[in-house]
């Protein structure tokens, strides 16, 4: 489960904390632990008691075994006296070249419908030409202040709030899926606020963390309606991540792309870019 009380301070010098924090996060006890890293109960003792400080192997072994995220495996190197491992470059950084061409590829051949590129926090970072002129079909792109978050997009009662579906629907799965996919499926900071501010928002179910069975729909998924002329357009999404990341801006990235999901959808999504294409 993923784990909702926060996390020490990402510059904390507690490596005692921090390492306990990662363990609770995975629901394990040190003797848990000891068993998957191999090292001792007595060594993962001392080192969260502050007796001992273990070397750089043993750390990365035990951050490996609780599936830190890099970012976040940093912060343990730091707090044990050593120099951080993995590059923290921006996402367009020249050693990211290789993956940005990739998703420029992906976004491209996803016309004419939606393709985001986001960061850990839904961030927009790409976008391919029919994203913004799709959801500029219903509101001012324009007039949003960058950078962008999707969720707030979507959240936002001067935005696409109005022309969503099944709001109840939709407003718990999304909030759902931040959990689900956050980095590590641990909640830090940054996914902290934005949650806090999603659900400052009217009309967010307070229960939203609640189970709730299936309705009887015949979709496999809970598709993202948007309203547009009476009729409902749906779609879902594929999220796409980076297998075997070695620095933290290659983890951090995922790619979703919307799909219409039924015939009807594709239709109209096609007339609508049509009817609202950029003059030549």
């Amino acid at each position: 489960m993923t784990a909702t009380r926060p996390a020490p301070n990402a510059l904390s010098r507690d490596l005692g904390d921090l390492l306990r924090y990662w363990r609770d996060v995975r629901g394990m006890s040190q003797l848990d632990l000891s068993l998957e890293a191999g090292v001792s109960q007595r060594q993962i003792s001392f080192i969260e008691s502050g007796r001992s400080v273990p070397g750089r192997d043993t750390l990365l072994t035990l951050a490996q075994t609780l599936e830190v995220p890099l970012r976040e495996r940093n912060a343990l190197l730091l707090a044990a006296g050593y120099a951080p491992m993995y590059a923290d470059a921006p996402w367009n950084a020249r050693e990211m070249h290789g993956i940005t061409r990739a998703l420029e590829r992906m976004v491209r051949q996803h016309e004419p419908f939606p393709a985001i590129v986001m960061d850990r926090h839904w961030n927009v970072l790409m976008t391919n030409d029919a994203a913004p002129r799709f959801f500029g079909c219903f509101v001012d792109m324009a007039a949003r202040e960058g950078p962008r978050n999707m969720l707030h997009l979507i959240f936002d009662p001067q935005g696409m709030r109005p022309f969503v579906a099944d709001w109840d629907a939709v407003s718990r799965s999304l909030l759902q899926r931040v959990y689900r996919e956050s980095v590590g499926h641990a909640i830090d900071a940054g996914t902290r606020s934005l949650l806090d501010a999603l659900l400052a928002y009217p009309d967010v179910p307070r229960d939203w963390n609640a189970h709730h069975g299936p309705d009887g729909a015949t979709l496999p998924v809970i598709p993202l309606g948007f309203v547009n002329d009476g009729v409902v357009l749906r779609y879902f999404s594929l999220v796409t991540s980076v297998a075997a990341p070695q620095n933290v801006a290659a983890q951090e990235l995922r790619l979703e792309c919307m799909f219409p999901a039924d015939d009807e959808t594709e239709t109209r999504h096609l007339q609508l870019l049509a009817a609202h294409a950029p003059a030549r």
